[in-house]
């Protein structure tokens, strides 16, 4: 667990509880009884020589000029009209990040690995830990419960069953694996990859890749000659580097055709098939295994060759097929290319006629979240200058790890080889983030324990959450030196074992919501930032991301005179101007829509996103922090 501040600042409040307050306080300045006596600021207070690391907490001291209780923390800055730089702190700093790629990987794992069972709370299932406090007398030991306030008793019958917590793992980063699996001896070898491909009409439209000259005529392509070429490299390069890897071809137009490995009959699904759910997917289900690619790969290439364009766009049934033949083995992939709006069967985009019912997004919510059950990585494509609605069709890979991009001719090739090169490393990823009671996590939970279903992870993932505390609670937390948060995180490998990592840390807390400039990580807020607000977009909560943007740039803005290098600061910038233009770009894009358009109440004002805005917004959340330690910058996946 990564945390963009060093303390926890207790009395932040969204923007719209603190209406009413000053942005500057005026020593003397009374406030109603009802008002908590601290403000939400940071201290930008000019130092002669910036230090490269963040500066410490300010020692207590028990002798000054005006003496202070030694119990508080470091003194809060003077409030006085003499204090400079100062503003209402409007965005939140209480911010954790999980780089779950590096976490679920326990091949680099440092942590300690545990042979016991977790000893879990009765009431909100927190683990015991290296931190918690317990008591022990001759018929029980006592654990009070440092999130919940729980009294947990164990007997010693159950400390005789091997759960006893008078020994407790010495470490904070703790291991619990089960070697029992769920299955049989899984070769990671044995996973599967279908290319779904598009052979509507439309992909016979052409692009020139060479121009002409006088000795010459120019050099036009089609989209499926494009494709096709690109399966055939990429067809050669999984022959190289892994020759017992499975491949399927899958193509669909007006129908669905499954050439399998290329070496048996093509199986297709037309007409009332392409609307039937279950029989669509019991057909990829049943289907028969494909062979490795070193005994198929000429008939492969073949099937590749042979393909032609014409008719609608079945794009949903051939999706569902493909996931269910790949849903065979855990951590297989599909990788669909298409360049045209689903119009005929299930998960059609297309509205027939003004009297037809709008369509759903429930197909392809529906099929994301199986796929991601069952440890399926999907990858969509799509082409440039068309309407896919890939806000919709990309939930596919947004749910399971897969990559959303838009190519052309030249590009297709490139991003077909980045998807192959992704790699399940977990499935069923589950993390559990719980804290104290009396904290709870904005636009997640109301409450102290949070719980957020992954899926597949694949290297480089990370998710972000913010978290506060209850205006009702901030006067005992700021009574408190430290406080306890745990993940919990609970996965399967690729071997099919089942690993619940636990990760407890404290935090030290902040009398005030002042805070250190330099004390804050802008690598992670600047990365929750992108991934909220495209969440929001996606929901429809376009003025709460713009608010969030503005939140960030005042933050940026009251640090920059406190960062060390001119150079971070310039990034971080960037990045928030970035951000900012992007999310003008897409009010401006669904005010457009909504206003030539009446939507249904199937429908959300993200649906008439165009794709390259969709494209975006998927890349802001999956928005990550790269480089090395003391030099993290956020970055947008490309």
């Amino acid at each position: 667990m990564e945390f963009a501040c060093s303390h926890v600042v207790c009395n932040w409040r969204p923007e719209a509880l603190a209406e009413g307050f000053p942005s500057t306080l005026p020593c003397g300045l009374s406030r109603t009884h009802s008002e908590h006596p601290y403000d939400n600021r940071i201290a930008v207070i000019p130092s002669p020589m910036p230090s490269l690391t963040p500066p410490p907490v300010p020692p207590r001291r028990t002798t000054q000029k005006h003496p202070r209780p030694t119990s508080l923390p470091p003194p809060v800055p003077p409030r006085g009209l003499e204090a400079k730089g100062q503003t209402r702190l409007k965005a939140n700093v209480n911010v954790v990040s999980l780089k779950v790629g590096n976490l679920v990987d326990i091949s680099k794992a440092t942590s300690i690995q545990s042979s016991q069972k977790p000893v879990h709370c009765e009431k909100c299932r927190a683990v015991m830990s290296s931190v918690s406090n317990s008591q022990s007398s001759p018929q029980a030991t006592t654990w009070c419960c440092e999130f919940c306030g729980m009294q947990n008793v164990l007997s010693q019958s159950e400390v005789k069953m091997g759960r006893s917590p008078l020994w407790t793992p010495p470490g904070r980063d703790v291991l619990y694996v089960d070697e029992e699996i769920d299955a049989d001896y899984v070769n990671l070898e044995d996973m599967l990859v279908v290319f779904c491909v598009d052979i509507s009409g439309s992909m016979s439209v052409t692009s020139e890749v060479s121009p002409g000259n006088s000795m010459r005529s120019p050099t036009y392509v089609s989209r499926l000659q494009g494709v096709q070429d690109a399966l055939q490299m990429a067809l050669s390069s999984l022959l190289k580097s892994s020759p017992h890897r499975r491949v399927a071809l899958v193509t669909f137009n007006d129908e669905v055709t499954v050439y399998g490995d290329g070496t048996g009959v093509p199986l297709s699904l037309r007409d009332w098939a392409l609307v039937d759910f279950d029989h669509v997917q019991q057909q990829g289900e049943k289907y028969a295994t494909p062979h490795c690619i070193a005994e198929t790969y000429q008939c492969l290439t073949q099937r590749v060759k042979e393909l032609r364009e014409h008719g609608a766009t079945a794009l949903g049934p051939a999706a569902l097929l493909s996931v269910a033949m790949a849903s065979q083995f855990t951590g297989s992939k599909v990788i669909i290319c298409t360049d045209g709006r689903a119009n005929i069967g299930l998960g059609q985009l297309e509205q027939e006629s003004e009297h037809s019912p709008a369509p759903s997004p429930y197909f392809y919510n529906k099929l994301a979240n199986h796929a991601a059950e069952k440890g399926v990585i999907v990858s969509v494509m799509t082409f440039e200058g068309e309407d896919c609605r890939l806000a919709e069709v990309g939930k596919l890979a947004d749910h399971t790890g897969g990559r959303i991009n838009i190519v052309n001719i030249g590009t297709v090739a490139t991003e077909i080889q980045t998807a192959l090169a992704d790699n399940v490393l977990a499935t069923n990823v589950m993390a559990t983030l719980l804290a104290p009671d009396g904290v709870y996590f904005p636009y997640e939970e109301d409450n102290h324990k949070l719980v957020r279903e992954i899926g597949n992870v694949t290297d480089g993932v990370e998710i972000t959450f913010q978290f506060a505390v209850r205006p009702d609670k901030v006067d005992s937390f700021q009574r408190r030196d430290r406080v306890p948060f745990q993940l919990q995180l609970s996965f399967k490998t690729r071997d099919m074992k089942k690993v619940t990592r636990v990760i407890t840390q404290q935090k030290r807390v902040t009398t005030s919501s002042w805070v250190w400039a330099g004390s804050l990580n802008m690598s992670v807020l600047g990365v929750h930032c992108a991934q909220l607000c495209a969440r929001l977009t996606m929901e429809g909560r376009i003025q709460e991301a713009q608010s969030q943007l503005k939140a960030q740039q005042d933050l940026l803005k009251d640090i920059s005179d406190q960062k060390p290098v001119a150079k971070e600061e310039s990034i971080y910038g960037n990045w928030i101007s970035t951000m900012s233009m992007i999310c003008e770009d897409l009010t401006t894009d669904i005010k457009d829509y909504s206003e030539t358009t009446t939507l249904s109440a199937s429908q959300t004002p993200t649906t008439g996103l165009s794709d390259e805005a969709a494209k975006v917004v998927y890349q802001m959340k999956r928005a990550k922090s790269v480089g090395g330690k003391g030099r993290k910058v956020a970055m947008l996946e490309s």
